[in-house]
């Protein structure tokens, strides 16, 4: 009888579907059973490393592998070892976006029944239902945007693998978009929140991702609810907006000339900041763009938000991203 070789149980290069997998309409395969339903059972089988990819894809909706990978591992392939394992014992899951073309995009990954009932109960909160942890599963799939998603949380990752290279740089805090909007109220909904350390220096930040879709007067009025949240106490942070191209950011710069009227405005173009990345001499202040400036010298003090209701105020340890990997 000719050898048959073995089938992988990782997911295969590219992150693309397995032929025969059994799917949903939405794309996502249908999970694997978990070995247990008990935090207790898989205990010994989980590292700091595990859990912090549960807080991760409980803060962010989900993250796809090469993302994960660049932050916590050593090489894409251990990364995707490691997630396969965690998806078969019920830790996290999975599901692959398919686009209204039918194009798919990479596997993306969200929290199981297992990571949800961890992150809940680390925050002393009530652990969800398995029903609860599903439909939250659907909300995430079904959300639209996805592309978006996954640009805004790409400056976050971009953030955190700098800090891989560079000891002197921390990202301190890193919200995402509905934990920042619900701090701050106001109709104000930015893509992301951080603060980041660099040196001596730090600064706090909103972010707007822009994919290049919107007119740019969308992208101007944008700044009326930030001006609201100022008005009202809320902290005085620069708005960074994060563009595709040079030409659409030098458009904008015509569009927000006189606007900025005491707001930090300040933009940079992904196809010019390839080299630097987000924490490099990359942005432009609008007003006064003579030069480019590295992150951590915008004006942006964190503060101590003073008992405001709309200043979240300075960043808690847990706000770090990475904090359970940290040894001090």
């Amino acid at each position: 009888m000719p050898h048959q070789p073995s089938t992988s149980l990782n997911i295969p290069g590219g992150d693309i579907s397995r032929p025969g997998v059994s799917r949903t309409a939405a794309g996502s395969p249908r999970p694997a059973r978990p070995t247990t339903d008990s935090l207790l059972r898989i205990a010994g089988r989980l590292q700091p490393r595990d859990y912090t990819i549960a807080h991760l894809l409980s803060e962010h909706r989900y993250l796809t592998t090469t993302q994960i990978a660049s932050i916590l591992f050593s090489s894409t392939r251990t990364c995707r070892n490691r997630l396969d394992t965690l998806r078969r014992i019920g830790f996290i899951d999975w599901f692959i976006p398919v686009l209204p073309d039918l194009s798919r995009l990479p596997v993306h990954w969200v929290p199981g029944p297992l990571s949800a009932r961890y992150v809940a109960l680390s925050r002393g909160e009530r652990a969800p239902s398995l029903k609860a942890v599903k439909e939250n599963q659907d909300s995430r799939l079904s959300a639209g945007h996805v592309r978006h998603n996954d640009g805004a949380n790409q400056f976050g990752i971009d953030l955190l693998v700098y800090t891989r290279t560079h000891p002197q740089a921390r990202l301190a805090r890193w919200w995402s978009s509905t934990r920042i909007s619900s701090k701050i109220n106001h109709g104000a909904r930015p893509d992301g929140h951080g603060v980041w350390t660099e040196g001596d220096r730090t600064v706090a930040y909103f972010l707007e991702h822009d994919t290049g879709t919107e007119p740019l007067g969308v992208l101007a009025r944008k700044i009326t609810a930030y001006r609201k949240v100022r008005a009202e106490g809320g902290p005085a942070w620069p708005v960074l907006f994060w563009l595709p191209t040079t030409t659409r950011e030098t458009n904008l710069h015509k569009r927000l000339n006189g606007s900025a009227r005491g707001m930090v405005l300040a933009t940079a173009a992904r196809d010019a900041a390839a080299e630097h990345g987000p924490a490099g001499p990359v942005w432009r202040l609008v007003g006064n763009g003579r030069r480019r400036l590295r992150l951590s010298e915008l004006p942006g003090p964190v503060g101590a938000g003073d008992g405001v209701a709309y200043h979240p105020g300075p960043p808690e340890p847990a706000d770090d991203p990475l904090y359970l990997l940290h040894t001090d």
